[in-house]
């Protein structure tokens, strides 16, 4: 039986707005048979959802998968810690980065790709302050305003 591919991509809107991405990766989500079931029906929520290292392998923390409906006492927790699946050159690159500076890993996007697998994009990022927050409020201000324009 082929997969029938699906356009499955939550975003993390927050995430741009409240952290300066600096690099990006996309790595694999250890997971149980009904979370990839909810994930598929969209119930996800990656809001609050960060990145840790523990024992040199990377968990993410936070992410919110539903239960799902048709599930059985076998169903998940959703909220537990997840562990993602990345080459060891980048696990050490970012455990290096992130130990050395002030920068923290956050999930950015989650999506199901064309073999059916569950992958998560996240991002080195580090943190805005409010007047950078400011600024990139004004420039999605005009940048909107300049598209009204446009169209007129």
């Amino acid at each position: 039986m082929a997969y029938k591919p699906q356009n499955i991509s939550i975003k993390n809107r927050k995430a741009s707005f409240e952290y300066e991405l600096i690099e990006r990766f996309v790595a694999g989500i250890m997971l149980v048979g009904t979370e990839i079931k909810s994930i598929r029906n969209g119930k996800v929520n990656l809001t609050d959802s960060y990145c840790q290292f523990v024992n040199g392998a990377l968990y993410v923390k936070n992410l919110h998968i539903a239960e799902y409906e048709m599930g059985t006492c076998n169903n998940h927790i959703a909220k537990r810690d997840r562990k993602l699946l990345l080459n060891k050159k980048e696990l050490i690159k970012l455990e290096k980065k992130v130990k050395e500076s002030g920068l923290t890993i956050i999930a950015t996007k989650l999506f199901v790709n064309g073999k059916g697998l569950a992958k998560l994009e996240i991002a080195l990022a580090r943190g805005k302050k409010t007047y950078d927050k400011r600024e990139s409020l004004k420039l999605k201000d005009s940048k909107r305003e300049m598209d009204r324009m446009r169209k007129q």
